[in-house]
């Protein structure tokens, strides 16, 4: 039998070391969770930024605004 996982979302929080502002705004981005890998920086990467850092970065690209909306 398999194991149910968890919410793909509260995985990647927890994994990546977001807060929930930046999860609000992957979300309103349409990020998918499960590709969050291969954003992420690993040790052979020094030159990428944190991932919480490049979601912020393209939201405001995009939305002009650096907090996700109370909708």
């Amino acid at each position: 039998m398999k194991k149910r996982s968890k919410n793909p979302w509260a995985l990647a929080k927890t994994k990546y070391r977001l807060n929930a502002s930046q999860i609000a705004m992957a979300k309103e981005l349409g990020m998918n969770p499960k590709k969050f890998g291969s954003m992420a920086p690993n040790k052979s990467e020094l030159w990428k930024g944190p991932l919480g850092e490049f979601i912020e970065d393209c939201y405001y690209k995009r939305f002009k605004r650096k907090e996700p909306s109370d909708d």
